[in-house]
């Protein structure tokens, strides 16, 4: 694709990586066929092709308006056009740096720009969630059926997490709502991670992994929050003491491992974000690596019948860090009989704050990944990410679980 970008555009960074960008792409249309708001609204302007084009003229000059932004706002990110591209275009990264440009030209209403700085606000702050959480819990029982789903019921206690006393050592990342929300997830993992010999371990002062205020535009601070955690986490690296930081949610794993790219041009800070983003994995890619010790594990003890399961794997996951087949993997040496999900590409509509401020978009997102969900008969649903854990569980009757809960549960029941 040829450019003419404007030359302040052009000549600054994110103006030189979007025009790199830009003339990746060969206008082919693989990705109108991968894209999930173009399956529903069937306008080319809510497509990967249709944004690019957008962002491709808001450089050259053109007017922006609200449709502009609208047409951007409504995409997902969730980059299955990304998986689709035969040429490799980076359009996660550009829909990041046009819509971070359309923020800049066109002013939001009242009510949304309030709502936007709520959900950045409140959601990367651990105690200020926590308690509006609780308040909302309160008096849930008291509420209608439509607001009582968007409130969880009160969270099961985390379990035990085991003493670090293995010589090898890996970081977690508590995140911001998962351990409010889900707080067995990572005590599940590190329950896990201890039968595979290796001591999981936090560092107290991370925190959010800067997603959220970010992909609101508020790019300046979601960087804040990314330099925060490498200043929690380095002591640990730079002494050697872990091998690895471990995300058990996929959307900040997508995150971190770009953290590289995202602090590229801070001198203080981007050797120690490539650093960080090398040695960031999912917890599926650690667990896979140590499948001979797991498999033994598993031999232990016999299973009676195996459990349906569907998996529900996340964009972040499958599109975002390429990560396709290990879990399945990892549940099915683990004795889950996987069913076939049809359209297993789609997003679910939850993408972070996307559930909240796309509403009716999220909805038959997430009534159509149910349905594709249920398709196969399964007793419980899987899935690897914090967002589409909670936004599947307001869509099906059937058990959501992280399948890393499954394995330590099958674990325990061969212990």
């Amino acid at each position: 694709m040829q450019t003419k970008l404007t030359d302040l555009i052009k000549n600054s960074p994110q103006g030189q990586e979007a025009d790199a960008i830009l003339r990746s792409c060969v206008h082919c249309g693989f990705c109108l066929a991968t894209c999930p708001t173009y399956q529903i609204l069937g306008d080319e302007l809510d497509s990967p092709r249709g944004r690019i084009y957008l962002i491709k003229q808001m450089m050259e000059g053109q007017p922006v308006t609200q449709k502009t932004q609208l047409h951007l706002d409504r995409c997902l990110t969730c980059r299955a056009c990304e998986t689709t591209c035969p040429s490799g275009v980076r359009y996660g990264a550009l829909v990041d740096i046009g819509r971070n440009l359309v923020e800049q030209q066109i002013k939001r209403d009242a009510k949304t720009s309030a709502m936007r700085y709520t959900l950045r606000k409140l959601l990367p702050k651990q105690a200020i969630f926590d308690a509006v959480l609780k308040a909302g819990q309160m008096i849930r029982p008291f509420l209608p059926e439509s607001l009582k789903r968007s409130i969880p019921p009160q969270a099961k206690t985390a379990g035990t997490w085991p003493q670090a006393r293995h010589a090898r050592k890996m970081l977690v990342l508590d995140g911001c709502v998962q351990p409010i929300l889900a707080p067995g997830i990572n005590a599940a993992t590190a329950r896990v991670l201890d039968r595979l010999g290796i001591s999981l371990i936090t560092a107290p002062n991370a925190g959010c992994c800067g997603a959220v205020a970010f992909h609101l535009n508020a790019q300046a601070e979601g960087l804040d929050y990314m330099r925060h955690n490498i200043d929690a986490w380095w002591p640990f690296v730079d002494r050697k003491e872990v091998e690895a930081i471990i995300m058990t949610a996929s959307g900040c794993g997508v995150t971190v491992k770009e953290y590289g790219h995202l602090l590229q041009h801070d001198r203080a800070y981007a050797e120690k974000a490539r650093h960080i983003s090398a040695i960031t994995k999912d917890i599926s890619e650690i667990v896979r690596m140590e499948s001979a010790r797991l498999g033994h594990l598993l031999q232990t003890g016999s299973i009676a019948q195996k459990t349906k399961l569907a998996f529900h794997s996340p964009c972040t996951l499958q599109h975002g860090m390429k990560i396709r087949g290990a879990v399945e993997e990892i549940l099915i040496a683990g004795g889950f009989d996987l069913t076939h999900v049809p359209d297993a590409h789609l997003c679910c509509g939850s993408a972070g704050t996307y559930s909240i401020l796309q509403p009716e978009l999220s909805q038959q997102l997430l009534k159509n990944k149910a349905a594709a969900l249920e398709s196969g008969h399964p007793e419980l649903i899987a899935t690897a990410n914090i967002g589409c854990l909670m936004h599947l569980k307001n869509g099906t009757q059937k058990s959501v679980k992280h399948w890393i809960e499954l394995m330590d549960e099958r674990l325990s029941d061969r212990a």
